[in-house]
This record gives C-alpha cells, structure tokens and sequence, in this order.
C-alpha cells in the first residue's frame, strides 16, 4: 500500500456547466487537506484549478501550484499558495507534479484533463511510477471515458489489470480510502513477450 503525503489534482481551467463540479472540487481538495495531505496542481487561479487551490488553502492544506511560464498570465497564477514552481514548459509541469506526488486524482476537466490523466496512466502500465490513479466521478461525468476504457480492453489494447488499477470514487470519503489501500499492477513490459 503506497504511502501518500501529496496528491496531484488534473482538473479544469473553466468552472463546467454543472454546480456540482465546483462544489467536488472544493470536497476534495477540503477532505486532502484534512488528512493532512498536500495537494499538487496546476498553478492557476481560474475554473475547477483555482477552486481546488482556494479550497485546499482555506482548510489549512499545503498547496503547491506548478505551472509553465506561458501561462502565468494567461490562467493567472494563483497568488496564495503554500509554493508556486513556474516551470519551462507543459512538460515540465507535468514531470515536476509527478515527481512532487504520491497520487493523482482526475476531477471533471477538459482536453488538458484528459491528457494529464492519459499521460499519467500510461507512466503507470510502463513502471515509469507505481502511483494511484483515481478517476473522480461527478454524476456520471466520467462515464464515457471508462466505457471507452473498457472498450480498450475488450478490443485487447490495454490489459484487465490495468483498467482494474483505475480507482473510481464518487466522494471523498471513498476516495480517500481506496487511495490508501491501492495495490499496483505489474508494469507492461516485465510481462512474457506478447502480453498486452
């Protein structure tokens, strides 16, 4: 079981159209900090990403902003964080929030979101880290990305096992638990020749 002191939250620069993602997004980055967990994200103080670092913040939680120097004006960095690292490039972002965390967690986001998360699983199924990753539904949100998940599957793209490794939560109590009790799949290439 991984021991998790800093989580890295993938969510959206924009507020979405439902209420109920804003009012996860603060649940969550509420429920990290009163674990005592930090909370690693995008830097900027706009959308879901400025919502997670306010709420996290407000509840006494260390957080810590990473963002590329392109967009420090363009999302507006957040100007009341534990620590904001402004970094080359979207690369680097995302390399220096893996390597400032234990966990991450996919909240209701955009193209960004998804690419985050797509780039984090893929480092997971290739050893490149043994980190939880969990996908946090908001009414369904997320729904048709895990049908297409399973649909990878089934087509024989991606392993059972690595589609099970995905944790999926719809609060934060579930959440919290099932990131504390994760086990990591066997990385891709230290399978039999052959193996998917």
């Amino acid at each position: 079981m991984p021991e998790i002191n800093r989580v890295a939250v993938f969510t959206g620069s924009s507020p979405g159209a439902d209420p109920a993602y804003l009012r996860a997004a603060t649940a969550v980055a509420s429920a990290l900090a009163s674990d005592g967990k930090g909370l690693v994200y995008g830097g900027g103080n706009v959308g879901l990403m400025g919502a997670v670092a306010s709420a996290g913040r407000d509840a006494g939680g260390e957080v810590i902003g990473v963002i590329p120097h392109a967009l420090v004006d363009k999302e507006i960095a957040h100007d009341d964080l534990t620590r904001l690292e402004v970094v080359a490039d979207m690369h680097e972002r995302k390399q220096r929030m893996a390597e400032l965390s234990d966990a991450f967690v996919i909240l209701p986001g955009g193209v960004g979101t998804l690419e985050e998360f797509f780039e984090a699983w893929t480092w997971q199924q290739l050893g490149i880290h043994r980190k939880p990753i969990a996908v946090y539904d908001v009414n369904g949100f997320w729904n048709p990305l895990m049908t297409m998940i399973d649909r990878l599957v089934t087509e024989g793209f991606v392993k059972a096992q690595f589609r099970e490794s995905l944790i999926r939560a719809t609060d934060p109590s579930e959440l919290m638990t099932k990131l504390t009790t994760w086990e990591a799949p066997t990385p891709k290439w230290s399978e039999p020749a052959g193996s998917v």
